[in-house]
């Protein structure tokens, strides 16, 4: 059934003229320059601290994060607020120590990295693992979730006209190149904040209501808290004998202290620190403008929560006491990924519609800067290097372009059907456990080769292969090969007759034994390795407004976990 009237729809419309008028525009004024690939990919020196900081958020709160930390939401409750409090850390020490680096060296892509740390051999493979990564795990899943989400809101049999019509929308956005990306990324964070405190605003009050306190928000908050206490706090007790499968799941997928120990941390500095599609906005400007839009991004990272977890956690206790049963199966285990689409459903007309535009803006967003990065691996990393090393600036910027289309049509063949399964894992976590496969890997050869200069291009090869076969073999046939439980890990029963370690001890113990590979096969090499990079420790200093910045993160998630603990 369609939730939405003539009045949501000209919200929507406004939004989408909006967005498009203001990327053509940027784009006509690029146009009056020579496009070359620096300012296709990288726009170069263009992007203000806030476009930078605004951009990377509008690219990472996306549909796994609407829809699928929602969905977490409504399953685990707050203890899922960890991956949002935990990128804001992350980026602190990307802004920090990683940033630098890069800009010290002139990176502009992570296989440009490899190349110049390692070698030609280690930049290949790794081009070649994200490409596979961004478009089958990324792309597609954010396609497909955002796609199932407007679909619930505009009903009938609409997933695959809306399918298209993100996918074309995304297009035109990343056409344009990354200063087009950068500029339209400030309006869609605006909008996707403005949308996404209206939905939780009204969520807590469709509480607030439910237990006769009125509309008060307030108190809407303090009744969720009582009536679903299991949902607000951040660690899961370890599985006992007698504990409960659904128990076991959330262990499973967060797995209390344990997590804290490497899952969580090497998820977040992969993700904010070692990927081209998240660094790419700040590798085109100097240090100062880098560093403060990443912080500024800490920061708006910090309320996420509020935005993408709430309206899970409201959608659960609404369902637990006689709303919403239209919208979940029993016990919201089978749609947890419908929880968002929920709560829209209960807005009033008019606000529909602004909620509509919050979710595309945050889907477009993410699918542009996905593309772009594929765009920005293959034509840079690959095209270049190894088809046509001749290619002209303009043949690269149309190898690009062409690229983007590629990439979004096999995701959109992916999406039509759910080839990969998303929909029965739930999108946030197939998206964080499939990227933990090669996560391990990829964060140890470059921790490596920022602060060890020893490490070898040797190293880093085995590293990478290694490291992905340990973490298959963890996922994958650790329990069935090794035991249940052993001295490096315990696995639970999945409920679907096998038994599964938790993936982001997986990831730990992945990552531990790659950094010993790596580190026995660089001992063996060269006392003096002639491709390490120089490290002065000015760079790494903090001007007064980054330094309070980073303390109001940190005194921010102290008292957000003692609050939760």
């Amino acid at each position: 059934m369609n939730q939405l009237n003539q009045t949501d729809y000209i919200i929507f419309l406004l939004y989408f003229i909006g967005v498009s008028s203001y990327g053509y525009w940027i784009f006509k004024q690029k146009q009056k320059t020579k496009l070359d690939t620096k300012d296709f990919f990288l726009a170069e020196g263009s992007l203000t601290w806030w476009a930078i900081g605004a951009s990377m958020i509008a690219s990472n709160i996306s549909a796994e994060q609407f829809i699928g930390m929602s969905g977490n939401g409504f399953t685990f409750g707050v203890a899922v607020a960890v991956y949002e409090w935990f990128a804001a850390l992350a980026l602190i020490i990307v802004a920090i120590w990683f940033m630098p680096i890069y800009l010290k060296n002139h990176i502009y892509t992570m296989p440009q990295f490899l190349k110049t740390r390692y070698n030609e051999t280690v930049s290949l493979i790794m081009a070649i693992f994200w490409l596979f990564l961004y478009v089958f795990v990324n792309l597609t899943s954010i396609l497909f979730l955002g796609a199932l989400a407007i679909s619930t809101l505009v009903g009938g049999d609409s997933f695959h006209p809306i399918v298209i019509g993100l996918s074309i929308f995304a297009i035109v956005i990343t056409l344009g190149g990354m200063k087009v990306i950068g500029f339209t990324d400030v309006i869609q964070v605006g909008v996707l904040i403005i949308g996404g405190l209206v939905t939780t605003y009204i969520a807590l009050q469709l509480v607030s209501q439910k237990f006769g306190l009125g509309n008060d928000v307030v108190a809407g908050f303090s009744a969720m808290m009582k009536d679903a206490d299991d949902h607000f706090h951040m660690i899961f007790e370890k599985p006992g004998p007698n504990t409960s499968q659904v128990d076991i799941n959330k262990y499973l997928t967060l797995p209390g202290m344990a997590m804290y120990f490497a899952g969580i941390w090497i998820v977040n500095l992969n993700y904010w620190g070692c990927n081209q599609y998240i660094t790419q906005r700040a590798l085109g400007a100097d240090l100062k403008t880098a560093r403060t839009g990443i912080l500024f991004a800490a920061l708006l990272k910090m309320f996420m929560p509020l935005i993408v977890m709430l309206p899970g956690i409201a959608a659960y206790v609404l369902y637990k006491n006689g709303s919403l049963q239209e919208q979940m199966a029993p016990g919201g285990k089978l749609l947890a990924d419908n929880a968002y689409s929920a709560i829209l459903t209960f807005l009033p007309n008019g606000l529909k519609g602004l909620s509509m535009a919050a979710l595309t803006a945050a889907i477009v967003a993410s699918l542009a800067g996905k593309a772009n990065s594929i765009s920005t691996i293959f034509t840079l990393d690959i095209y270049q290097k190894y088809i046509k090393k001749d290619a002209s600036q303009k043949q690269l910027v149309w190898v690009g372009r062409i690229t983007i289309f590629a990439a979004m049509l096999l995701s959109i063949g992916l999406t039509w059907q759910d080839a990969l399964g998303i929909g029965r894992e739930g999108g946030f976590t197939f998206i964080q456990k499939y990227t933990g496969y090669l996560s391990p890997a990829i964060f140890a050869v470059f921790i490596l080769g920022f602060f060890w200069k020893r490490t070898t291009g040797s190293a880093a090869v085995a590293g990478i292969l290694g490291g992905f076969g340990l973490a298959v073999l963890f996922n994958n046939y650790a329990p069935d090969l090794f035991g249940h439980e052993t001295i490096l890990y315990t696995a639970y029963p999945n409920g679907n007759g096998g038994y599964e370690i938790p993936f982001l001890i997986c990831m730990g113990w992945a990552f531990f034994f790659t950094i010993l590979l790596m580190v026995a096969i660089s001992l063996a090499g060269p006392a003096i390795n002639k491709k390490a990079f120089v490290i002065d420790a000015s760079m790494f200093r903090l001007a007064p407004g980054a330094t309070a910045l980073t303390v109001i993160i940190l005194l921010l998630v102290t008292v957000l976990y003692v609050r939760f603990w």
